[in-house]
């Protein structure tokens, strides 16, 4: 794999990114895994159980905001911290599941169902969140393209310690905003819908219970991923802490309320694999992950990433959008 801007000195933040010369790992290592295990093929597929899971969490989460209506705003904020954001943050990653469909083989049902996901989370995001994701997939580090990609601006303004605390506690407005500043898409029918559905609820739930069973959806998203224990996987997946690995996995109990996310290289190896089963994936062919930097703690990940003095936004890899074209064009 050919890199440029790997040399960093000692102690110091780097000032660019890692540019890779070669194409993203996954596509590759997927290929090689099916001619030796083509028996994960049986792996593909939706969860049978993801519908019920999700529905739990949603009735769950709602009931508590409506339960939550006249408490102080002390024990609201308790709550959210210690309780709602493990919830919301479960419904984020339960859209990021059913991005990949792997819910329904139909795929409407699983945009239906991710609206319905999304309602706990306070603002519509389903459904956009689909298409910048599944181009993180396809073009994973293109420059202009992978909106999971820090922005310049991001990159060039946290440079120590404190201004890469603040990022990671506001790390979801940098998720959010990120595309509509760089790679804006035009809204369409299913945006639409994601947003009249998601204002339906919160204005009942306001008109109900009252703006503390609202705040209490928006802080338990807003906390949960921050800074908080598994907003790590934001950092853990991507940012790169060996210049020969792009994408790292965790292996830690975390995974049990987050569909697996842990599993990353294994998830973007195959992505048509569901997180319940994306463990077997490394059960069955071990040798392809037990070489690769992995962490057992989400927790540690986001401490590295602020105390690290050569860790930063710009630690991610990235390729030239011309590299690829000049590929296709060979």
């Amino acid at each position: 794999m050919g890199f440029a801007g790997e040399e960093r000195e000692e102690g110091v933040m780097a000032t660019d990114f890692f540019w890779s010369y070669t194409d993203e790992p996954h596509a590759s290592r997927r290929r090689q895994i099916l001619s030796q295990y083509p028996q994960i093929k049986e792996l593909f597929g939706p969860d049978p159980y993801a519908c019920l899971k999700i529905s739990v969490v949603v009735i769950l989460q709602l009931w508590t905001a409506t339960y939550l209506y006249n408490a102080s705003w002390l024990k609201i904020l308790a709550v959210s911290y210690f309780f709602g954001s493990f919830l919301n943050h479960n419904l984020f990653l339960a859209i990021h599941e059913l991005s990949h469909n792997l819910a329904f083989s139909t795929p409407v049902y699983n945009r239906w169902l991710g609206i319905f996901a999304n309602l706990p989370v306070g603002v519509p995001m389903s459904v956009t969140f689909q298409k910048y994701h599944l181009e993180h997939h396809r073009f994973q580090g293109y420059d202009g393209i992978d909106m999971d990609l820090p922005s310049l601006t991001e990159a060039h303004l946290v440079t120590n310690a404190i201004a890469k605390s603040v990022w990671v506690i506001f790390q979801l407005f940098f998720y959010a905003l990120r595309p509509l500043f760089l790679k804006p898409k035009p809204p369409g029918v299913w945006e639409f819908t994601n947003l009249t559905v998601q204002l339906a609820l919160d204005a009942a739930l306001v008109y109900f219970f009252g703006w503390k069973s609202f705040a209490y959806l928006i802080l338990s998203t807003f906390v949960g991923g921050g800074m908080h224990p598994m907003a790590g996987h934001f950092i853990s997946e991507h940012y790169v802490f060996n210049p020969e690995q792009e994408t790292y996995s965790y292996y830690g109990p975390l995974n049990l309320m987050t569909w697996s996310v842990g599993y990353h290289n294994e998830h973007h190896d195959f992505p048509r694999i569901p997180g319940s089963k994306l463990y077997k994936v490394k059960e069955i062919a071990p040798e392809y992950y037990d070489t690769l930097d992995s962490y057992s703690s989400w927790s540690q990940v986001i401490y590295m990433y602020v105390m690290d003095r050569t860790v930063g936004p710009f630690s991610r890899m990235k390729r030239k959008l011309a590299d690829m074209r000049e590929k296709k064009s060979e």
